[in-house]
């Protein structure tokens, strides 16, 4: 079953830190969000695989947007 992880605050996505087909652990790093000045990390709530990425480094973003998909 995919598990989106969505924008917990409006922002930019600052950097990308996974790739698609990547194995990831609950409390893995994403990406990074800038808001306010702040960076503020994404983390994997468990165990999975990327199955998409759906944001690019710049991309402005709204609170509930799907940035990751993990299976």
């Amino acid at each position: 079953m995919a598990t989106n992880i969505e924008a917990e605050m409006a922002g930019t996505v600052f950097r990308i830190e996974t790739q698609v087909g990547a194995s990831v652990e609950d409390g893995d790093e994403l990406l990074v969000l800038e808001s306010m000045k702040m960076e503020i990390p994404v983390e994997a709530p468990c165990k999975g695989t990327v199955a998409e990425i759906r944001v690019e480094e710049g991309q402005a973003v709204e609170e509930g947007d799907v940035l990751v998909v993990l299976n």
